[in-house]
């Protein structure tokens, strides 16, 4: 092979991360195109073998043998095709060698055409690469820098190319600088004509989940199991933890030593509440768990309609239903069942209650208040 041309095609193979026989490839479908403007015919079916090792070419006109003739251009019948070829049958292809004489050369309009028609396929395979590449990182992090703002969106330069951070995928009042890193969840890549097209999120469980991924080793060599995650992004979040491997905690490992561990991702989501609870198979246990820091009393389930009923004591109930209900809300988020919580007594207190109760209904017994005049004449 040419030197010169070795070292072009490896310094574009690598610059464009596109395979070197896909780059022959798409050498011979330029110059097929360049031979079809200055010698063949628009709708020809051009064939050109390239040979790098003596930079020459060969020409060929295929055409495929068929029963009924649709397209005279790129197809034979098979009377045809014997006519070139006697052992011919239908669906092979023959190639005719109609190879320029030596010192022909392409036209300007030609060489302009094998130009436009590579740096065309060359952009074809840098979209399909990208695509390919980030379609792999579906639901993984990456860090990105915020690129520029357009309104409410948020474009973020993923390297390579550029990723979207649309409103509903953000972190409520979260602000987003130019220039700044990010961390974003890769959550959707779609093919497009210009390019893949990339949604990010900051705003998706897997964030939370993805974070403690990087923070723990225990997760991340897969010892301690994220199972479930309820979040409200700039909130609060919930998240079930397992352990695969007995003597170790995993609320523990996740927590970290005074609490780095979970403070570091807390941090990544500005100061985002984390709540680490223990994950159990038991649906009884898991729903208590769940709930915490509440303390719950009991756990009636209801498994045909996926309801639990909770049972809490008057001190823990606004602990357990949480400010505007999102403790609650969490939990069932969590754990997949419909949540009810009510307060119950406990039976020990259940007969000085109902004395005092009955105190109280004798004191506020409408017959025993005087009437208004009544309480005049007595203070008469």
């Amino acid at each position: 092979m040419n030197e010169a041309f070795e070292q072009a095609l490896n310094q574009l193979a690598e610059e464009k991360d596109i395979n070197k026989e896909e780059l022959l490839k798409m050498i011979e479908a330029s110059l097929a195109a360049a031979f079809r403007k200055d010698y063949g015919k628009k709708d020809q079916n051009i064939v050109v073998e390239f040979m790098p090792e003596t930079m020459g070419t060969k020409v060929y006109d295929v055409k495929k043998i068929v029963e009924e003739v649709v397209d005279p251009m790129k197809e034979w019948t098979l009377e045809q095709g014997k006519e070139h070829k006697k052992s011919a049958k239908i669906g092979d292809e023959i190639r005719m060698d109609i190879t320029p004489k030596a010192g022909a050369k392409f036209g300007r309009i030609a060489a302009q055409t094998a130009k436009q028609v590579i740096v065309q396929k060359i952009r074809e395979a840098e979209r399909g690469v990208l695509f390919t590449d980030f379609k792999a990182k579906e639901r993984q992090l990456v860090s990105g820098m915020v690129q520029r703002l357009e309104g409410d969106t948020v474009l973020v330069d993923l390297g390579k190319t550029t990723g979207v951070l649309f409103p509903s995928e953000q972190i409520k009042g979260e602000k987003y600088l130019v220039g700044a890193r990010v961390k974003v969840l890769i959550l959707h890549v779609e093919p497009t004509a210009k390019g893949p097209k990339i949604t990010l999120s900051r705003s998706h469980p897997d964030v939370v989940r993805r974070l403690f991924e990087l923070e723990v080793p225990e997760i991340f060599n897969g010892i301690v199991e994220i199972k479930a995650v309820a979040r409200e992004a700039g909130s609060r979040t919930k998240i079930g933890v397992w352990s695969l491997q007995e003597g170790v905690d995993p609320i523990g490992a996740c927590v970290g030593q005074r609490g780095s561990r979970v403070q570091v991702v807390m941090g990544e989501l500005n100061g985002e509440k984390i709540d680490i609870i223990s994950w159990a198979e038991d649906a009884v246990k898991f729903i208590a768990n769940a709930l915490s820091p509440a303390k719950i009393l009991n756990v009636t389930l209801k498994e045909e309609t996926k309801e639990a009923k909770v049972g809490v004591l008057s001190d823990q109930l606004s602990l357990a239903i949480g400010k505007a209900g999102q403790n609650v809300r969490l939990a069932a988020r969590l754990t997949g069942w419909k949540i009810d919580i009510a307060e119950e007594k406990i039976p020990g207190s259940e007969p000085e209650t109902k004395k005092e109760e009955e105190a109280g209904t004798e004191e506020l017994n409408p017959e025993a208040i005087p009437a208004e005049g009544e309480a005049k004449n007595e203070s008469e």
